[in-house]
């Protein structure tokens, strides 16, 4: 097991130069591979620097860069125009979509023992490992899985071989991974690496793709200070110890501690990257460990025209709604259509406020009957972000005409949580 490469630190401000240099010696550590397979995630992790990696992938590797298959999970294939933004110089012949309910391989299955010894009895059955049939046919010699590491509502630190088991995985894997997260508790486990549903994920990389050329490319990225982003640290290696490293720095880096819960929060979801509450609940997830009893999130949310990007998913919301954890544990044993769809019975309850605080959404494509209908509060865009404008706001504490509001631009790139809720 191999560290190839690792540099970072919570002030690094890494640049392409050294991203180049990294792949490269890596290339040369690696010998000749003469068919590769970039697993980057997708457009909704623009942040993520993979893109920058991913062209860097093929200017070092050119034709023997031969597949490139973003790691989608359930999120819609990505467009000619997201392809064009986030991988301006990879041929879009190169790119496969993943189809998650059609397109995947059961690998092997982690034991029922093992997984209620994990999450400490609270599921106590097989986990199905599956990945996509590119990754099982075993026709590349180098799989480079290239992906950012942060603070993460289902598995406590993204990326990794969540990259694999998840984002290449298929409907079983899926639904049933974000339901042993939900089930477990997000609040236990956001921001930690060591936690259930890795130690399920490391089990089926050790058991099952042990001998795969597999190697890991992870990224930690934060916010520059001058209202832009940089590439706090990059990890290369092929096992657990390019994982712990990435997310050790990600903690220093992505994990805002505050003192005293505000009482408000206003995030705001680019319209580019989240056009549903499927995808735009990020910005519950990451700041409902900071928001404090009885205070109210608001949603500002222009792109956001629906609530889940699958159709079914999208009629379980709206009927069973973001509901309390008790509610929708008890509608998943009385209705078979929720037990089918365990991801869908997790996304409800990540987004529940469970009736500790308001979350007030602001969509541009639903009406405010939709939104009342799932159980959040409906305000006005316009209206909203007249009161609110991203651009007067800055990250963090503002006075917004007398009133105390905490700002947050890029839910996606961090955790917020008050000292007293600190795992």
């Amino acid at each position: 097991m191999t560290l190839y490469y690792a540099a970072g630190g919570a002030d690094t401000e890494l640049t392409p130069e050294d991203c180049r240099a990294a792949l490269s010696d890596l290339m040369q550590q690696l010998g000749n591979r003469q068919r590769v397979l970039a697993l980057p995630p997708d457009y909704t992790r623009l942040d993520s620097q993979a893109g920058m990696l991913t062209c860097l992938v093929h200017e070092l590797w050119g034709e023997r860069l031969t597949d490139v298959l973003p790691a989608l999970g359930t999120h819609d294939p990505m467009s000619d125009e997201q392809l064009t933004s986030m991988f301006p110089s990879v041929p879009k012949d190169l790119f496969r979509p993943h189809r998650w309910r059609t397109e995947v391989d059961e690998i092997g299955r982690v034991p029922a023992d093992f997984v209620a010894e994990v999450t400490e009895g609270i599921y106590d059955k097989e986990w199905p490992v599956e990945v996509n049939k590119m990754l099982s046919a075993r026709q590349h010699d180098l799989v480079l899985s290239i992906g950012q590491v942060v603070p993460h509502e289902v598995i406590g630190m993204a990326n990794y071989n969540k990259n694999i088991f998840v984002g290449t995985g298929g409907k079983a894997g899926i639904n049933e991974s974000h339901f042993i997260g939900a089930a477990y508790g997000m609040e236990r486990m956001m921001g930690v690496a060591d936690t259930p549903l890795r130690r399920i994920l490391n089990y089926a990389q050790d058991t099952f793709c042990a001998d795969w050329p597999l190697v890991y490319v992870l990224t930690v990225v934060g916010d520059n200070h001058r209202g832009g982003l940089a590439l706090r640290g990059l990890f290369i290696g092929d096992d657990v110890e390019c994982f712990h490293r990435a997310a050790e720095l990600s903690v220093q880096v992505n994990f805002t501690v505050l003192e005293e819960p505000p009482k408000k929060f206003v995030v705001w979801l680019d319209e580019q990257k989240f056009h549903s509450t499927w995808l735009g609940n990020k910005a519950i997830y990451r700041t409902r460990m900071a928001i404090a009893d009885e205070g109210e999130l608001v949603v500002l949310g222009p792109g956001v025209k629906m609530f889940g990007e699958d159709r079914e998913i999208d009629r379980l919301i709206y009927k069973y709604g973001y509901r309390t954890t008790p509610e929708i544990m008890q509608a998943v044993e009385q209705n078979a259509d929720l037990r089918k769809n365990l991801g869908a019975a997790a996304h409800l309850i990540h987004g529940s406020p469970e009736n500790r605080f308001r979350v007030t959404y602001c969509p541009g494509g639903l009406t405010k009957e939709e939104i009342e209908a799932v159980g959040y509060e409906y305000g006005d865009l316009d209206q909203m972000l007249e009161k609110y404008n991203p651009q007067k706001l800055h990250a963090g504490p503002n006075e917004v005409d007398g009133e105390h509001v905490y700002f947050i631009p890029k839910p996606a790139l961090g955790l917020w949580a008050s000292a007293d809720r600190v795992p």
